[in-house]
């Protein structure tokens, strides 16, 4: 056995998890190579160009699999993702929520089924391509942001305990894309020019509206109504917005541009008003994960949507399990549904589900 020990690792055909089996592999560990079957493959057409998951991508894995020589297995994880992933984004939308299933695939499947995958092979460790950083100096790890702040995921991450933090290797957390990229043509992995998946695995090109009318069967359509609660329009249904939009309103006539304020799934009325109403200056979350010996009060910096810059706020915790984080300035666009994530500097302090938009 390898002195570094056992390690399992998620390849998804990409490079990013491609280059992390391949690191590991130079450096010393015994690596076994799995994919995860999560879905019922969409037909080429309607895939996205740079979406994942698909028949393609578990032979690109397969085929890395063979060039490094590791063992490689595909498991079948759909049941998994469709009661975890498409139901919960399902449900979401028919709620009036804007889900987040790459944070719950994360929490339920890779940081949790993998593990005891993991364990059923003898591994030690768990490795993914995602870019995070693991801190192990202290007491107990911390999930650090990713050196590549454009590429950073702890975003995604934040529900992973610090057990599961214990037993988990991002190779390719401490370097750029670019290097990466390097990585990929030094080791001489077929899938060194291949593009980065975007697009949610599962969502068709033609978008989420479309899937998620395929799955709750007719639409219920309703009212716009301003903040006031005057009717200015009808909407095809509350699972077609999201808190911010624009875009497809079908709202004409209108002084300035109006955006979607907040979605009341009891009235069945979708809020609609200028940029200027868009902004929150507090917000509950149902808390999902905390680091441990955090006060019951504290300041940190909160990230409310990925890619969005991480701001100030204070952030007051209940018994009940809810936190109320109010910032230091009004945020614009928070999203019942979409994570809140803590962070002091590059660490990630927890984090939950926003439910509601508060004064």
């Amino acid at each position: 056995m390898s002195s570094k020990g056992k390690v399992l690792v998620a390849m998804s055909g990409g490079v990013d998890s491609s280059v992390a089996a391949a690191l590991l592999s130079e450096q010393g560990y015994e690596v076994i190579g799995l994919t995860m079957r999560l879905a019922d493959a969409l037909p080429a057409e309607d895939r996205g160009p740079r979406s994942c998951c698909s028949v393609e991508d578990v032979g690109d894995a397969r085929t890395v699999a063979d060039r490094l020589g590791i063992p490689f297995y595909a498991g079948y994880y759909k049941d998994a993702f469709q009661k975890h992933v498409i139901d919960y984004f399902v449900e979401s939308y028919k709620k009036g929520l804007t889900p987040n299933p790459c944070a719950k695939c994360n929490e339920h499947l890779k940081f949790d089924l993998l593990i005891q995958r993991a364990d059923e092979l003898g591994c030690d460790f768990l490795a993914t391509g995602h870019y995070a950083r693991i801190d192990r100096s202290g007491e107990k790890p911390a999930l650090l942001r990713g050196l590549d702040s454009d590429k950073d995921q702890s975003y995604f991450l934040f529900t992973m305990s610090e057990a599961a933090l214990e037993r988990t290797l991002f190779p390719v957390g401490e370097l750029p894309k670019n290097e990466v990229r390097a990585l990929a043509d030094r080791f001489e992995l077929p899938v060194a020019s291949k593009p980065d998946s975007q697009e949610i695995c599962f969502i068709p090109d033609a978008g989420y509206v479309p899937f998620v009318e395929e799955r709750i069967g007719e639409a219920n359509p309703g009212k716009f109504v301003d903040t006031s609660g005057n009717v200015i329009g009808e909407h095809r249904g509350i699972h077609a917005y999201t808190i911010g939009q624009r875009r497809g309103l079908g709202l004409g006539g209108m002084s300035e541009p109006h955006f979607v304020i907040r979605i009341d799934a009891d009235r069945n009325e979708v809020v609609v008003g200028p940029a200027s109403e868009l902004h929150a200056p507090a917000i509950q979350v149902g808390i999902a994960a905390l680091a441990s010996g955090l006060p019951p009060e504290f300041d940190a910096q909160v990230q409310i949507r990925y890619r969005h810059e991480p701001v100030p706020a204070h952030i007051t915790l209940s018994e009940s399990g809810k936190a109320l984080v109010r910032f230091e300035e009004p945020e614009q666009a928070a999203t019942p549904g979409q994570a809140a994530v803590f962070y002091d500097g590059e660490r990630v302090l927890g984090g939950g589900w926003i439910e509601e938009v508060l004064p």
